[in-house]
């Protein structure tokens, strides 16, 4: 069986993290996202994988190359044009030949085994659909007869969902799937979508078994705050591993993870599960709380905490910050004292704006995302919930509120204005 993975979408929900980087290259514990993906691909028992790319495509075939660094061999192809998802897997036609073959989603999170399992329960000329207990609403539903799957209904309005099983994004198909991707006509969001190739496919007498997956075992990282999810899933699964400079008077408590070249000062404490990434260095006196991920030459200085959040490659927070459940963008600089707050005042739910609208993260404690390029003043706060975008600097001791532009400068009266030629 070989497998095929789409990976071509540019993750507008995850802006400014994917302005200057693919979605399936977000690091997570201190791995790509698809690199977790592709290697539970492979110790399934599949060899062969075909990657549909489009936005950023020289990154991920930089990074992957032909496969053989993970024990298989990629194929690549482009989807010229953003047409959906079953138009991206007519690219696979010619790949899988007469074969089965698996069909998933690239910005997945799985728990170890899931794909094993799969494949193993897989018959010959057996079309499988995935499914899971939650929520319809953001996914789509499906309508189900026993432990058959009999439609698959796109973000159904709430309260009108057949079933509270949610389509999980991977798939068996048989090989005839490709009559019916040729047969699918535009959606409503002018799309070809692979959901109604399959419904056709099931309306011509097709069999579709329902394979159900439990909650834990998947993530599927559409929104910022999942990226934190995943992490955390990932460092899960690491072993303690204590390769660095270690100071004297450090305490180090959990899974741990720190790389040969990284420097950890005297009087830090690191509460795993946490990963701290080559040339990056901490402390001293300072506090690494569980979720933490440090991935390549970051700093942290003098008497800050940091707490379920992930920095970025080449990022420095100085003496006496706090970040609390973040994402910090590449080669951003914090000034001294700069906290990034991750719990409301009034301790309801965080909201983000996602593509323009206010979307509620289901988070008590959620902090801010901040672009590549980010540089903050002394003394400055951010609320939690804000997004900063890449480039943007922040006055010193300034409150941040409200979401801040690419490239912009917010002033000391609170207002967005051109960067300054020289600061």
């Amino acid at each position: 069986m070989k497998a095929v993975i789409l990976s071509a979408g540019k993750g507008e929900r995850l802006e400014p993290l994917t302005k200057n980087r693919p979605k399936p290259l977000f690091p997570i514990a201190g791995r790509p996202l698809l690199e977790w993906l592709i290697k539970e691909i492979g110790d399934s028992g599949i060899k062969e994988v075909l990657l549909i790319t489009n936005y950023m495509e020289n990154e991920i075939k930089n990074y992957f190359g032909d496969g053989s660094e993970f024990k298989l061999k990629l194929t690549y192809l482009t989807q010229k044009e953003m047409k959906g998802t079953a138009d991206a897997f007519r690219y696979a036609e010619n790949f899988v030949g007469e074969e089965d073959f698996l069909g998933i989603y690239g910005d997945l999170y799985l728990s170890q085994k899931i794909l094993t399992e799969i494949v193993k329960i897989h018959h010959k000329g057996e079309f499988i659909i995935t499914g899971l207990q939650r929520d319809p609403y953001m996914y789509g539903a499906l309508k189900l007869e026993g432990d058959n799957v009999k439609k698959i209904i796109e973000k159904p309005p709430q309260g009108t969902a057949p079933s509270n099983i949610t389509n999980a994004g991977i798939y068996i198909f048989p090989n005839n799937i490709f009559k019916y991707i040729k047969k699918t006509e535009l959606s409503s969001r002018e799309e070809y979508e692979i959901t109604d190739s399959i419904n056709l496919m099931i309306d011509s007498g097709v069999n579709a078994r329902l394979h159900m997956l439990n909650q834990d075992e998947w993530l599927d990282i559409g929104y910022p705050w999942v990226l934190l999810e995943a992490n955390n899933h990932a460092l899960a699964k690491i072993d303690t591993k204590i390769e660095g400079q270690i100071e004297e008077n450090v305490h180090i408590q959990g899974k741990v993870q720190i790389s040969k070249t990284a420097r950890i000062r005297s009087g830090v404490y690191i509460e795993g599960p946490a990963y701290i990434g080559p040339e990056s260095d901490v402390g001293p006196n300072s506090y690494l709380r569980p979720g933490t991920v440090l991935t390549k030459n970051v700093r942290v200085g003098a008497g800050c905490e940091i707490k379920n959040s992930i920095i970025l490659a080449g990022s420095h927070i100085p003496h006496l910050s706090y970040v609390g459940d973040s994402i910090i963008g590449e080669r951003c600089n914090l000034g001294a004292g700069t906290i990034v707050a991750n719990l409301r005042f009034d301790k309801k739910n965080i909201k983000m704006s996602i593509k323009g609208k206010r979307t509620d993260t289901g988070l008590r404690k959620f902090g801010a995302i901040l672009g590549d390029d980010v540089e903050t003043g002394v003394n400055v706060s951010i609320y939690p919930g804000v997004k900063i975008g890449n480039g943007a600097w922040i006055a010193p001791g300034m409150t941040v509120s409200k979401d801040v532009p690419d490239e912009i400068f917010l002033n000391f009266d609170g207002k967005f204005m051109e960067k300054p030629k020289n600061k």
